[in-house]
């Protein structure tokens, strides 16, 4: 499955119910597994970025579209990566001219 690094920030909305976290957190770790993709890791971050999330999905669509659902609640914003483990790195290395 793809791999997925996301960068996520509070929002207002977030931040003033920070203590919900915790729960708005479990809530995407099973809208993720509802949408056959895996929760690899969190983390809290100091720095641009308020958390790290590093995930897989079955595909682009499908992760996009939790995404796109989890920012609609307004708690979070996010920017995602789509990550190449180095296996595929080096296949992609390979295949230059």
């Amino acid at each position: 499955m793809p791999t997925y690094i996301t960068l996520v920030n509070y929002t207002q909305k977030g931040i003033e119910n920070i203590k919900e976290s915790p729960a708005r957190l479990d809530k995407v770790k099973q809208a993720m597994k509802a949408a056959g993709g895996e929760f690899k890791a969190f983390y809290l971050t100091m720095g641009h970025y308020d958390m790290v999330v590093i995930s897989e999905a079955p595909n682009d669509a499908v992760y996009a579209t939790t995404m796109l659902a989890i920012g609609a609640a307004g708690a979070v914003r996010s920017e995602t990566l789509k990550a190449f483990p180095e296996k595929e790195y080096r296949e992609i290395i390979a295949t230059l001219p």
